[in-house]
């Protein structure tokens, strides 16, 4: 009978689902509760119920003002959200006031972020509320541009080829040596479209404009006031926000070690830039920026939405990441499409390794300045090497979609961009250790090959120096500078861009230490022209080991196009080390000399070290220096300076000339 009774009182999951309540706290099971009650109850069954009746009572209208407060907040939400975004709106006027009141030359950095995100608050509001009625406003206008179009097309292409040439004329006049970058840059098109898979299905429109946005970055970026003092405020910014890196690196593994060891003063900078991104990522912020580049890169060029969203995505990401924002399209995609695609990914780097490179000396503004010219070169270049020759399934679509991270807040998301690092970092350290060391192997190889028929010196970088010395010399650099460029080139393409920036870093290192020139036979840096040319040519992830990475990376998003992934990628790596090269011969074009100031209060200051300026104030007193006859004087500039005799002693203590014996 007991065993009955637990039975009839246990709880089932069937129960659970009908409904049914548990019969040990039904009401018939509060009444055997009192039946059983041997001695006097305290509390009767009537007493109790009106006990919980009275709490019960109590509690809803303890909890009334929370329920009408949530039912408020619930039936005025807008109302309530726009009184709290302009009550913050009115707190950040009033810090934005005083901050510009205190000092506006400090707060000019504010201004300009402030006026860009009103500028595009007021242009989504404007766009919303009024977008459709200027357009039929102007759809008057509109179509009479669109029938005056035939003729008013090249009417603009001669204007603009006009003036084009008149600019390069003048500009050129002063700098011959720039003409040598723009017959670079002609012969690299050329040699491109000889190459092209479909000569006559080239989309022009697609070339000429990816050039022109090409140049007309390039121009505002190297040649503009406005350009200049931009990149150069944002790539200042970037070295201080890298340096941030310092405070975690250091507790993890003290000052020592990242003061003196390459791993743990660089590799750690790539696992906070990558936390960084993740966050942006989340916030929305890289997917914003990403859709405005791509809509003026699509609207101008006349490319499909999918591959000039994973084009515009390659400034910022690398050439794996970029591609998984469109990765449910990839699978649809054309031959082209996915040429585009692979050219982006190879003629560009990551944020995350940008900041690597920043951190080993490597101008920063010249680093961006590169990833956001070879977008458009990279699209415009594509479609010249591969033509579209297919339907698109893409074409006109204006509904593509990106592909958002899985993560549930802000903290996931920085410590899943921290730990996909952990990998990233492993491989640059892997690859650093297995290619330094096989470049040792090869160098050590060619030496004693060498050795066998009397040619001393013999390595890889001299082989490269010499093949690929023409190419370093159309891009822009002197002759005397191009062995060490096309050392780099071939360092960048046989092992990988890493090991080249460091070899180029070393190279600006010695120069702005104020190194002579050459030391005997050995040339121990290149001039700020090469540097400039040599930094753009090697922004990009064109070489061999790349390969595996973009077929892996692809073809785990689409494995049913892994064969027509392969048959398209080396044509995609030649086309991404080319846009490479085209940026860097627009570099050597648009390049302008650094002033290094008045040599005559450089070398006043009883300099202790050397520097760039004092080496070439130095080789200017050197050069105007003139021994006759026992009797030193100085011709120029210097003639008649009674100092010019002191100064001449104190360069002497430092490099070696005629004039010191």
């Amino acid at each position: 009978v007991a065993l009955l009774e637990m039975e009839e009182n246990q709880i089932t999951m069937d129960s659970l689902e009908n409904g049914a309540d548990n019969p040990a706290f039904s009401s018939l099971g509060e009444e055997n509760l009192y039946e059983d009650c041997d001695g006097p109850c305290v509390e009767t069954k009537e007493e109790r119920r009106e006990g919980k009746g009275r709490f019960s009572s109590y509690c809803r209208k303890a909890l009334q003002p929370v329920s009408k407060a949530k039912h408020f907040c619930k039936t005025h939400a807008k109302v309530l959200r726009r009184v709290v975004l302009g009550l913050l709106g009115v707190a950040y006027l009033c810090y934005f006031i005083v901050a510009c009141w205190l000092n506006f030359q400090r707060a000019l950095a504010l201004v300009i972020m402030t006026a860009v995100v009103v500028f595009f608050i007021c242009w989504s509001l404007f766009k919303k509320h009024c977008g459709a009625k200027v357009l039929l406003l102007l759809s008057p206008i509109g179509n009479c541009f669109q029938k005056s179009w035939p003729w008013l097309k090249w009417l603009l292409w001669v204007a603009l080829l006009g003036g084009l040439i008149t600019w390069l004329a003048l500009d050129t006049s002063k700098n011959p040596e720039q003409l040598i970058s723009l017959g670079g840059f002609c012969f690299l098109v050329l040699f491109l479209f000889a190459c092209s898979k479909h000569h006559s299905a080239v989309s022009w429109r697609a070339v000429f404009w990816g050039l022109g946005l090409e140049f007309l970055l390039g121009l505002f970026i190297l040649r503009t006031a406005p350009g200049v003092q931009a990149f150069q405020w944002m790539g200042d910014q970037i070295q201080c926000f890298l340096g941030y890196t310092t405070a975690g690196s250091s507790f993890v593994f003290g000052n020592k070690l990242i003061e003196e060891v390459f791993a743990f003063q660089t590799l750690p900078i790539i696992v906070f830039f990558s936390c960084v991104m993740s966050i942006l990522y989340y916030l929305g912020v890289m997917q914003w920026l990403i859709i405005k580049i791509s809509w003026v890169l699509q609207v101008s060029m006349g490319t499909t939405p999918t591959e000039t969203l994973s084009v515009a995505g390659n400034i910022f990401v690398g050439q794996t990441e970029a591609p998984l924002l469109i990765r449910p399209y990839l699978a649809d995609m054309t031959f082209s499409e996915i040429h585009a695609v692979m050219t982006g990914g190879f003629a560009t780097i990551a944020g995350s390794v940008m900041g690597a490179y920043i951190s080993f000396g490597i101008d920063a503004a010249s680093l961006i300045a590169a990833s956001v010219m070879a977008a458009p070169c990279a699209l415009a270049m594509s479609k010249l090497v591969y033509p579209e020759v297919e339907e698109s399934k893409f074409k006109g679509k204006g509904n593509i979609r990106l592909s958002g991270g899985e993560e549930k807040n802000i903290l996931e998301a920085a410590s899943n961009g921290a730990a996909a690092s952990v990998v990233l970092v492993a491989n640059i350290a892997a690859n650093l250790i297995a290619f330094l060391a096989v470049l040792e192997f090869i160098n050590a190889a060619l030496r004693w090959f060498g050795e066998m028929v009397d040619i001393e010196g013999l390595s890889f970088q001299m082989i490269c120096s010499y093949v690929l010395m023409p190419v370093a010399f159309l891009m822009g650099a002197d002759w005397a500078d191009s062995p060490l460029v096309a050392e780099l080139l071939g360092i960048k393409i046989f092992l990988n861009e890493f090991v080249a920036y460091q070899q180029l870093a070393t190279y600006k290192k010695n120069r702005l230490s104020g190194l002579e020139e050459w030391n005997g036979s050995q040339k121990q840096w290149i001039s700020e022209r090469a540097e400039s040319i040599t930094t753009f040519a090697l922004c990009g992830f064109a070489n061999l080991s790349s390969i595996g990475i973009m077929l892996g990376g692809l073809t785990s998003m689409a494995p049913q196009r892994k064969s027509d992934l392969a048959s398209v990628v080396l044509r995609a790596l030649l086309t991404g080390f080319c846009v490479s090269m085209l940026n860097a011969c627009l570099a050597g074009l648009l390049h302008v000399p650094t002033e290094v100031g008045n040599c005559v209060t450089i070398l006043s200051s009883n300099f202790s070290s050397t520097s760039y300026a004092v080496y070439t104030c130095c080789k200017e007193l050197f050069a105007s220096s003139v021994l006759e006859n026992g009797t030193l004087s100085f011709t120029g500039a210097w003639e008649g300076l009674v100092e010019s005799a002191l100064y001449l002693t104190q360069c002497c203590r430092h490099y070696s000339h005629a004039s010191c014996t």
